[in-house]
């Protein structure tokens, strides 16, 4: 099935009318926004109803999580790459979105919109007016208020029914009596669910009795003694909102010292986080390396901590986390544990881009994706307290999310810690050359160039016009049209050209090779390639000047030298176990095939392509080699594959945002030898199976692009 919605919580109990209610709203209205207090389950049920419903829209159901967002500015890009939209466009970031959704008929869910209320509701107005099959459910504290939004008001469960009782078994792990102290304690937590939960967590460490008696002696209290610390007002519910703040209350009243103080700093994280991430930012004080796993699995004990998932990461629930954000506050050390938080991604970025080149690089870069959301916090963090810090962050981690298909997001922190920050030097040169790479990728060939001249400017000056360490200057000397100075490095003794000045190079020969200019990416990458000490495996600059020369040489036609070239550097990345290179190369070599006329090795060497690309998650690479596949299969005559894999491509090239692309020799070969098979299968038979295969699943169709020849099954 199309789409994307998380594992349903096999703790789910009743809401039967409840689900019926949004099950038939979403039938009828194209917008739906089940509302309620934090912890009442509007997540859990739009998820049971998501789920049921999405057999309904043929090309999915897809889960956009909002609450890991700080602010509105990325607002567009999570819901992008929710639906799977790697948006490689330039412009306007809701109009790749609306451009992707306009044809389809999808349900997209939006859960926790509350603290983004209003420019939720401006991006659901415009995406409802853009696509006539969207449906949006939202989940949110209060109603979007756009025109034509249903609201359904989620009320707790029926505090003395079998409900909530249900609900408290099952959380405790124990089959209580309807009479007795469980029923008090739903009543007296009036059914909300997160607070059955945290319930139950205590009844597993106490008992039933001791539970009720601890809540009673909490609720019956006068409103000013409970425990009531949440800063937030609610315009849903204040009552029985008080009851909620009132059990997480008893639950952080129950918790160690040691338990509180870390549950206050964790709430510093707005995605998943592991041990070690939770050891580096929480520590201080008491709470050291050695009292912090303790108190970390205290917390997960009574459903504080959700526990580890198979990678072994936590998170907390928004309701949860909030109230740690106001105890931390409330600490003084919220802006501390902040820059700590900063401090360390800053520092994982850094390892991610030290360890790219060689056997780890598959490893950091799912490290990068994995810890993405609080990347993007601390990168936001370090944009207003620390731009050189910042522009160092995102200079290391850029070049991965375009990779993922990000481009939006790396180009935008990109441009914003250059703007803010005043370093020169290599954080500068080698934040420019991402920004460039983001560009081209993008085809914004007019900015991509100015940015390259910059940069091979900055490279200059880091690594020639001044010594380390000395003042910030332009650089003098001449550029060719592709951007890079062509003469060696003089002005500081130092006569060879440095990564930065190499991956200027790449920069600038990219840019020529996809604006049609063989001819100078093959004399500048050629020039500094003989001008700088070492080979391919000494650097990861050396290794994509490398790959770009391969590039040119191919749209040079000089395909024997390519293809040996190409075969030593691919047995060179076996060697270090590198997979982005690797990948290219393999595109590269199918190309070749099929410039020579061995249709036969070009598709072997696309399947190998689109393993890599698949591995590495990037959407614009899976296209391409769909593409180069489809041209090798047509050259083959076998038209029905060809067919079938080039409506895959297409679909892959919708989720990009951008119509067919890739280098003009590709392109050419594509259609001649598309026209072939057409004629040979016939126009009707060809086009049943391309929009088959367009309409279809994406993945199947990448399934059934990689099995080789006698592996149709």
């Amino acid at each position: 099935m199309r789409g994307h919605l998380p594992y349903e919580n096999p703790g789910f109990v009743g809401r039967r009318t409840e689900l019926e209610r949004v099950s038939a709203a979403l039938a009828e209205h194209r917008l739906v926004t089940v509302t309620g207090v934090g912890g009442v389950g509007k997540t859990r049920l739009a998820l049971r109803a998501a789920h049921r419903a999405a057999e309904r829209y043929p090309d999915g159901a897809w889960w956009t999580d909002l609450g890991q967002l700080d602010g509105e500015r990325l607002l567009v890009a999570l819901v992008a790459d929710s639906v799977d939209l790697a948006d490689h466009t330039p412009g306007m970031a809701a109009t790749g979105l609306c451009r992707r959704l306009a044809d389809d008929r999808l349900l997209l869910v939006l859960d926790s919109c509350e603290h983004l209320a209003e420019p939720c509701a401006r991006l659901v107005a415009e995406l409802l007016a853009a696509a006539p099959g969207l449906t949006v459910l939202a989940t949110s504290r209060r109603p979007l208020g756009v025109a034509g939004e249903e609201t359904i008001a989620l009320d707790p469960l029926p505090p003395a029914g079998p409900d909530a009782l249900a609900l408290l078994r099952r959380a405790a792990g124990e089959d209580f009596p309807a009479a007795g102290p469980a029923g008090e304690i739903c009543v007296r937590l009036e059914g909300i669910p997160l607070a059955l939960e945290l319930a139950a967590a205590q009844i597993r460490l106490q008992s039933a009795e001791a539970v009720r008696d601890q809540l009673g002696s909490r609720l019956d209290a006068a409103p000013g003694a409970r425990f009531d610390l949440l800063a937030h007002t609610e315009r849903v519910w204040p009552s029985r909102h008080q009851t909620l703040r009132a059990a997480i209350g008893w639950s952080h009243e129950l918790s160690t010292p040691l338990e509180r103080l870390l549950w206050a700093r964790l709430s510093v994280f707005r995605g998943p986080f592991d041990l070690a991430s939770a050891t580096a930012v929480c520590t201080g004080g008491p709470l050291d390396r050695a009292t912090l796993p303790e108190a970390l699995d205290g917390l997960v004990r009574a459903s504080v901590v959700r526990p580890p998932d198979a990678a072994g990461r936590h998170r907390m629930l928004d309701t949860i986390r909030e109230y740690g954000a106001t105890w931390l506050d409330r600490t003084g050390e919220a802006g501390t544990v902040a820059d700590r938080h900063a401090a360390h991604f800053r520092g994982l970025a850094g390892r991610a881009e030290t360890e790219w080149h060689g056997a780890r690089q598959l490893r950091w870069y799912r490290t990068v994706d994995a810890h993405h959301t609080d990347l993007r916090t601390a990168l936001d963090r370090l944009l207003r307290t620390d731009p050189d810090a910042a522009l160092d962050l995102v200079g290391s981690v850029a070049f991965a999310w375009s990779c993922r298909g990000r481009l939006r997001e790396a180009r935008d922190g990109l441009e914003q810690a250059l703007l803010l920050s005043e370093a020169r030097g290599r954080v500068r040169a080698r934040a420019l050359w991402a920004l460039g790479v983001t560009l081209v990728l993008q085809g914004e060939f007019g900015p991509a160039q100015d940015v390259s001249e910059r940069c091979a400017r900055e490279a200059r000056h880091a690594e020639y016009a001044e010594p380390a360490g000395a003042g910030v200057g332009p650089g003098a000397g001449t550029e060719t049209g592709a951007g890079i100075e062509t003469g060696a490095g003089t002005g500081s003794g130092r006569d060879r050209p440095g990564d930065l000045t190499l991956d200027a190079a790449a920069l600038a020969c990219l840019l020529a090779l996809t604006t049609g200019r063989p001819t100078a990416a093959h004399v500048v990458v050629g020039h500094v390639l003989d001008a700088a000490r070492g080979g391919p495996a000494d650097s990861a600059a050396r290794l994509r000047c490398h790959l770009v020369r391969v590039f040119a040489l191919t749209g040079l036609g000089r395909l024997a030298e390519a293809r040996e070239k190409a075969l030593r550097l691919r047995a060179l990345c076996e060697e270090l176990d590198e997979h982005w290179t690797r990948t290219a190369l393999e595109y590269q070599l199918a190309l070749t095939g099929l410039l020579e006329g061995d249709p036969v090795a070009a598709s072997g060497h696309a399947r190998a392509m689109l393993e890599g690309t698949r591995r590495l998650g990037a959407s614009l690479g899976v296209a391409l080699g769909l593409d180069v596949l489809a041209t090798a299969l047509a050259a083959a005559g076998e038209g029905e594959r060809a067919a079938d894999v080039s409506g895959t491509g297409e679909a892959y090239w919708r989720s990009t945002g951008q119509p067919r692309r890739g280098l003009p020799g590709l392109r050419a070969l594509h259609e001649k030898y598309t026209d072939t098979v057409r004629a040979s299968i016939g126009e009707p038979a060809y086009e049943e199976i391309f929009v088959r295969a367009l309409t279809g699943l994406p993945q199947d169709g990448l399934d059934r692009a990689l099995r080789g020849p006698g592996q149709h099954g």
